[in-house]
Order: structure tokens, then C-alpha cells, then sequence
């Protein structure tokens, strides 16, 4: 019985030294190979993506202020030649400023002085002047971000149709103009990138935002629909959804009589910064991802619940909306 027991203990003890030599002579090395892999395919990754985005001619619409003027630092400091674009020119100007004293201390990228063209997106003749301008003086665009927009907050029956009209021509008419613009000469060089910023709310629609939620929804529909028709081109099309973000945005925003709204809401505020987006939308780019959900975990789940449990969402938007009602009335 003791000599068994012995043979047991000894077969274990084999076994044991086994299974320790298999670990240190095939799956560590192996794990660390994966990691070596992985961590080659990402520099690979990193180093198409810088290549991709230097030199390339870079449009960028309401790069004044918010996430435009976080995305034109991203992209200038990629070492793209950035047009500016914007209502404001003496803005367009400081910002330009501002990317030249970040030049001084970037050495390792050569970065350009951008071209600055000044126009209203809610105006399409000034649109189709300011693209006309832009190929006149770069002879092309490689990537075109339809960033410009305007917010709105407001209930359905007090809003004037002019509102709807104001929202749409900025969020919706506008971007597509200069997309038409712009697209024949990517057409015909079989090359470029069209990015539009949508949102969340081209996903999903909440209460109050009605004017804001419908000029998103018919991005995402545009731009769905002019991936799949350009893709015969070599053209790619991204469209980035993000959720809240730290802009004047809802400062900004137009409310039912067409007037400012001036109040910086509480999950706007609590979002997430611009320069971050930023970074998602020049990694997106880089990666010629089709299309990116920039969210925390509520808006993103929302996302999903209005697919997946429709009469719960709707149900929970009912109840958003009385309880907003509610708030406005105390």
C-alpha cells in the first residue's frame, strides 16, 4: 500500500514537472509571440494611418469652435493640409494662428499653414462658391469632414416651420451641397473620403430635439446611401455618432420661436471633451472604419434598446418627456 501510494505521488510529481515544462517551452513563448503579433500589426496600423493622413488635403466645416477646432489641432498636428471652414473670419484667422505656434513645437511631423475659405452652410449658393474656391486653389480634397451644425430644443407644436427649415438647411442641405460639390472630382481621381459628424440622434430620437433629430436621422440615411453607391470609386464614407459632448452646442442651439436656447445642459456638460472625439474621428479616418458610435454606456444602450425593445424605449421616452415637461413647468 505505501510503495502505491508512493507511485502516485511520484507520477503526480511527473506529470507536474510536465506541465510546467509545457508552459515554459510552448505556451509562454507562444503568448508572447501573440503579443509581438498584435503589437506589429498596430505599429503597421499606426504607420498606414500617419501616411494615409500626411499631406492629404483636409476639409473641415465649422472648424471655429467645439469639436471642428479639436479635429483641425488633430489633423494639422497629422501633418494634413487643412482648409478651414467657417462663418467667422477673424476666427478662422486665430485659429490659424493658433496652429502655427503648435507648429513650432512639433519637429518630428512637416506641417502646413492652412487655407481659410469663410461661408454660411445654410446659404447652398455660398457653398457651391466656397467648393468651387477650394479645388481652384488645391486642385483636389482627400478628405472632407462635414462637421458644421447647429442644435435645437423645443416641443413640436410650438415650433414654426421656418425653425425645421433653419435646422435642416444647416445639418442636412448644407453638408450634402458641398458633398455634391466635392464629389465629382473624387469621382473622377477614384480617390477620397467623405466623413459626416452625425450623432447619436441619428440613431435614436428624444424628446424636445425634434428639428435636431430628424436633420441627423437624414445624415445617416444620405451617407449610408453614398458609401454604397461610391464605393465603385475607391471612395470611403464614415459617419462618427457621438453622444454628449463640452460644447457651446446647446448654448447655441435654436429653440421653437427660432430664438438662442443660451443654456449649457447638464449632460452636455458632463460629456465627454472634444479633443477626445477628436482623436475617434482622426483614428476612424486613419482606419477608414465605416462608421463609429462615439456614446457612454446610456446612449449607446439606448441605441440598441430602440432595435432590439422598441415599445420599452418608446415607453421610456414618454416618461422623459413628462418628466422634463414637468421640470419646466415648476
Amino acid at each position: 500500500m505505501v510503495c502505491f501510494l508512493s507511485s502516485c505521488g511520484s507520477r503526480k510529481t511527473v506529470q507536474k514537472g510536465k506541465l510546467m515544462d509545457l508552459t515554459s517551452t510552448v505556451i509562454i513563448p507562444l503568448l508572447f509571440g501573440s503579443l509581438g503579433i498584435f503589437a506589429l500589426f498596430r505599429l503597421l496600423q499606426w504607420m498606414r494611418m500617419r501616411a494615409y493622413l500626411q499631406e492629404a488635403v483636409v476639409v473641415i466645416t465649422g472648424a471655429t469652435s467645439g469639436l471642428g477646432k479639436e479635429c483641425a489641432k488633430a489633423f494639422h498636428a497629422a501633418g494634413s493640409k487643412l482648409v478651414l471652414c467657417g462663418r467667422d473670419s477673424e476666427k478662422l484667422k486665430a485659429l490659424v494662428q493658433q496652429l502655427s505656434t503648435m507648429t513650432n513645437h512639433r519637429k518630428n511631423v512637416s506641417t502646413h499653414k492652412p487655407h481659410t475659405v469663410v461661408f454660411d452652410l445654410s446659404d447652398t449658393k455660398t457653398v457651391l462658391n466656397a467648393a468651387e474656391e477650394i479645388l481652384k486653389y488645391l486642385g483636389h480634397v482627400d478628405i472632407l469632414i462635414n462637421n458644421a451644425g447647429i442644435s435645437f430644443r423645443g416641443t413640436i407644436v410650438d415650433t414654426g416651420l421656418d425653425v425645421d427649415k433653419k435646422v435642416m438647411e444647416t445639418n442636412y442641405f448644407g453638408p450634402i451641397a458641398l458633398t455634391k460639390a466635392l464629389l465629382p472630382s473624387m469621382i473622377k481621381r477614384r480617390q477620397g473620403h467623405i466623413v459626416a459628424i452625425s450623432s447619436v440622434q441619428g440613431k435614436i430620437s428624444i424628446p424636445f430635439r425634434s428639428a435636431y433629430a430628424a436633420s441627423k436621422h437624414a445624415t445617416q440615411a444620405f451617407f449610408d446611401c453614398l458609401r454604397a453607391e461610391v464605393e465603385q470609386y475607391d471612395i470611403d464614407v464614415t459617419v462618427v455618432s457621438p453622444g454628449y459632448i463640452q460644447t457651446n452646442l446647446s448654448l447655441n442651439a435654436v429653440t421653437a420661436d427660432g430664438s438662442r436656447y443660451g443654456v449649457m445642459d447638464k449632460n452636455t456638460a458632463e460629456g465627454q471633451t472634444a479633443a477626445e472625439v477628436a482623436q475617434v474621428v482622426l483614428n476612424a479616418v486613419g482606419r477608414k472604419k465605416k462608421e463609429v458610435l462615439v456614446a457612454g454606456l446610456t446612449p449607446s444602450l439606448a441605441v440598441y434598446l430602440r432595435n432590439l425593445f422598441p415599445r420599452l424605449f418608446f415607453t421610456l421616452m414618454a416618461a422623459r418627456a413628462k418628466k422634463e415637461r414637468k421640470a419646466k413647468d415648476s
